[in-house]
Formats: structure tokens, sequence, C-alpha cells
């Protein structure tokens, strides 16, 4: 299977070509290699060649094999970090939503600038808890998880989301305009979200921007994505989050955020139009 992220293939190449020398400088064939782990060689060329991600036995039995045992726990955790790069939903919310919500904590303290864009919600760390719990019960049902914690899922969030209040960080949050009007919930809830935009907007860490529809733009609506300082890009797919480390991959995003945010309005052009928003709910 391809990878849908350049960066995370790159990183399972790395880790099939230390593989792969590995066994040419034990000086065995891909048969002999096969042969002594006691799997078809077949197998042995798919890892080889990136098509295949092995797994930590798989690894473990590779190193023996050639005598590289010293080796092992180094290429599984590689092995690991490179898989992580593309997170299916299916396996990152098996422990809840909630979990899921908490599991980035000690990450957002590690970052010091947010940058957001986001092309369909209002972005997590200014979302209030009705509208969180709408989004994240719409989620729930959409990918039929076990059990429904939206609800406390919410909470986690808006416990997360207080860091914004705390000093040391810079949040530059972008969304397009359709994003408020957009119906996430019912109409209390879009009513305290947006509201809830008019006082964040103003918070002294934040910079908020709203691209009108009708600006005049360089960039048309992308992907919703997370730039988290200058070292990682999170991309939100229907059936997986990517993770993206490649400095090359990093500096396009950064570049159309730039693009993004040269089209969009500020302060009172920004409140101009969520005032908008609030009127058109009617």
């Amino acid at each position: 299977m391809t990878l849908p992220s350049s960066s995370a293939q790159t990183a399972r190449e790395v880790v099939a070509r230390r593989l792969r020398d590995l066994r040419k400088g034990a000086g065995l064939t891909v048969v002999d290699l096969a042969r002594g782990c006691g799997w078809h060689h077949a197998k042995t060329s798919r890892i080889e060649n990136a098509r295949t991600a092995p797994t930590a036995k798989d690894i473990r039995l590779w190193c023996r094999t050639l005598g590289a045992e010293d080796q092992a726990d180094d290429l599984i955790a590689q092995s690991l970090h490179a898989e992580s790069m593309y997170s299916e939903w299916r396996h990152r919310t098996r422990g809840g939503l909630k979990q899921l919500q908490e599991s980035a904590v000690q990450f957002f303290r590690q970052t010091e600038l947010f940058r957001v864009y986001s092309s369909s919600l209002v972005p997590g760390l200014l979302q209030t808890e009705g509208y969180a719990a709408a989004v994240l019960g719409m989620s729930a049902r959409f990918r039929d998880l076990p059990f429904d914690d939206s609800a406390a899922a919410a909470q986690a969030r808006i416990d997360r989301s207080r860091i914004i209040h705390e000093g040391g960080r810079r949040f530059v949050l972008l969304m397009e305009e359709s994003v408020l009007h957009y119906r996430i919930g019912d109409a209390d809830a879009m009513a305290a979200q947006l509201g809830h935009l008019l006082t964040a907007g103003a918070l002294p860490a934040v910079s908020l921007g709203v691209i009108p529809t009708t600006s005049d733009r360089g960039q048309w609506p992308r992907e919703t994505f997370h730039v988290y300082d200058d070292t990682l890009v999170s991309v939100e797919l229907v059936s997986a989050q990517v993770r993206i480390t490649q400095p090359s991959e990093i500096g396009l995003y950064l570049r159309a955020f730039e693009e993004l945010r040269s089209g969009a309005v500020y302060g009172a052009g920004a409140r101009a139009l969520i005032v908008k928003a609030i009127d058109a709910l009617g």
C-alpha cells in the first residue's frame, strides 16, 4: 500500500533501505534471508522495496538472522515512527474520542506557534462545548464507534483549549467565511459559537482571520490543516490523519497558509462577517 503522505513513504523507505543494507552487508541473498526468517522470499522483497511495513517481530527475526540484534530496537522505533505519520481514525478512536482529545495535551504544551487553516469547521481551539459536542457526535456516528463519549470528549477539548489563555504561545487561525454559516448543532449552539468567536478573536495571543467569500483569491479553499511551530503539519482526511514532517512539504503548507492569510480580514472586518452570520440564524 502506498501511503498518501510522501513524508510517511520516505520514512518507510529509510527503514527499508537500512534493512536491505544490513542483508547485503552480511553477504546474504534475498532467498537466504527469507530462509533464515522462515518466510517466503517475496516478503523480503516487499519489505526491502517499502511495499510492506515490517512488524516488530519481522525486524527482530531479520536482525537475528543477520547477527545484528543490537540494531533491532532502533529499527523498530524508526519503523513505528514512519507508520505513525499515517494514522487511520479507526485505530486512533479505538479508546474513545475523549482519550483522543487528551492525547494531544502534552504536545500542545510543547508548541509555541499554532497556525490553523480551516475550510470546514471552527478551529478546535476556538470551539464552544456545544459546537464541539455536535462535531464529535457526528464523528462518533459516522465512524460507528462502539460507545459515544462525544459529550465527555467535548469537555476534554474545551479543557485542552484553555491553553490559548496561557502566556508564551501564539495562535494564528484562519477560516473560510462559509464556516460561519455551516449549521453545526442547533441554532442555539451555533449562536453561542459565533458569539464566542467575537470575544476569542480579541484575545492578545490570537490572530483570527476570516476569508470572505467575495475575496480575490490567490489560493482556492484547501483541505483543513494545522501547522505546529515549523516542524509538523497535520492534515485530517476522511479515513486518517496524515502527519507531515518533511521540510519541503511543510514549506508548501506554510506558503499556502501565507497566501490564504493575505486574503483574510481581521479585527472589525472579521467581526462584521461573524455578526452577519449571527443575523442569518434568524
